[in-house]
């Protein structure tokens, strides 16, 4: 690692190198934010705090986690098991606002840096510390989320972003280790991936990835079955959703964080939920991302058929637009953004209604709904069939309806077509 100069400060929350005393550290235990650890102590001659926040991230030793951060120097260490959390104020708030940016991501990582980046603040302030480390590249939107998140609440304090400052490579990084005796995660020094997953969703990134004439290559997919490999017989599932929300899978009351993990694993079994998406960023690149999505692609296509039931056509109309805005603030990282919290407004209300049962049949990567129930249905068997009369509908009333109906129509075309 060179001893160059820190870059001059582009931004107010950004740390003066003099003032930095004791650092909170976002902590994964990753090969970038190891090196950061010991890599802060050495340049700015700081006590450094870590960080690690649980979220549902599959396989994680939290434990040795912790160990590791010590073993490298950090003066205290902080482990938040913030699933209930994610759930119920960040998950649950993308399901009644059908989340998905660009027609394909479920937001995952964009739902939990807020979340992470609040809780940092709460640890920096409990700790003591006057500065935030977190590892985000400068070409990604996570750094977008986390120091707007910190630059809202916590305006007292600075952040430092190493990997964006420092002239280290990914072999460079591997060579520090060594240096410092820094075990790298897993062993393995050049991760074939890189990889973010929480309880909504895991994405890969790196490799053939970034090509985009390579089709996908099976060793990406940890999570989610290929469809090939998938079961031959479809599974049929019902979700019960009260107020916009899943409360039961079959017929099972479960809490949420159970009920996403539970429906995951099946979804994930029937191949269910594997995403190839191009996306923009807010940094101005467009990039390929591979997710592997399986309880928010079932929790998602069932909640939004089920607002279609329970909701007019106006309803069904203007929502959409309000939840792709509210998508595109998330993933924007401007989470605290007023906007955000009145579109939640308008879902909230809509949502009084969304409650009922619907029902899918998962097979070979799909997820079909198959039934739908729910007792503020705007939906009258009765009426839906052509063989019935009457009531709150008459057929005869629809001549003088259609020529009011098109009157505008049809003198604007009488209009245009006069010669």
């Amino acid at each position: 690692m060179s001893e160059q100069a820190f870059p001059p400060r582009t931004a107010s929350y950004e740390a003066d190198p003099e003032q930095v005393g004791r650092v909170l550290l976002l902590y994964s235990g990753g090969l970038d934010t190891s090196v950061m650890l010991r890599w802060i102590g050495e340049r700015y001659g700081a006590e450094v705090v870590t960080l690690t926040v649980n979220l549902g991230q599959p396989g994680e030793d939290f434990e040795v986690i912790e160990g590791k951060a010590r073993q490298i120097g950090a003066v205290d260490c902080y482990l938040v098991d913030a699933r209930e959390e994610f759930a119920g104020e960040y998950i649950a708030r993308a399901i009644k606002c059908n989340a998905l940016y660009g027609g394909g991501y479920p937001l995952f990582t964009a739902l939990g840096r807020p979340l992470i980046a609040k809780l940092a603040v709460d640890y920096a302030r409990r700790a003591g510390c006057d500065t935030i480390a977190h590892g985000c590249t400068g070409k990604g939107n996570d750094q977008v989320r986390i120091e707007a998140t910190v630059a809202t609440l916590a305006p007292e304090l600075k952040v430092i972003a190493p990997v964006r400052t420092w002239a280290m490579g990914r072999d460079e990084e591997v060579a520090y280790a060594r240096e410092h005796g820094i075990p790298v995660k897993g062993g393995s020094e050049h991760a074939p991936y890189s990889i973010d997953d929480n309880l909504w969703g895991r994405s890969s990134e790196g490799r053939w990835i970034e090509d985009l004439n390579q089709a996908p290559q099976d060793d990406v997919f940890q999570l989610v079955a290929l469809a090939r490999d998938a079961p031959d017989e479809p599974q049929r599932i019902e979700l019960e959703f009260e107020h916009g929300l899943p409360v039961a899978l079959d017929g099972e009351r479960l809490g949420l964080v159970a009920l996403i993990e539970r429906v995951g694993e099946i979804g994930a079994r029937h191949g269910v939920g594997i995403v190839d998406h191009i996306e923009d960023r807010i940094v101005g690149l467009k990039v390929r991302d591979i997710y592997e999505v399986p309880a928010a692609t079932i929790i998602l296509t069932a909640h939004q058929e089920l607002e279609k039931l329970v909701c007019t056509i106006h309803q069904n109309q203007f929502k959409p637009g309000l939840d792709r805005q509210w998508a595109y603030l998330v993933y924007a990282g401007l989470w605290w953004e007023p906007l955000r919290s009145d579109i939640d407004a308008y879902a909230d209300a809509v949502n009084v209604q969304a409650s009922g049962t619907i029902g899918l049949e998962l097979y070979k990567g799909t997820a079909r709904v198959i039934t739908r129930s729910s007792p503020n249905a705007v939906y009258d068997q009765s009426l839906a069939s052509f063989a019935q009369s009457g009531g709150l509908f008459s057929q005869t009333a629809s001549p003088g309806f259609i020529e009011l109906w098109s009157l505008q129509s049809r003198l604007a075309w009488q209009l245009r077509n006069r010669g």
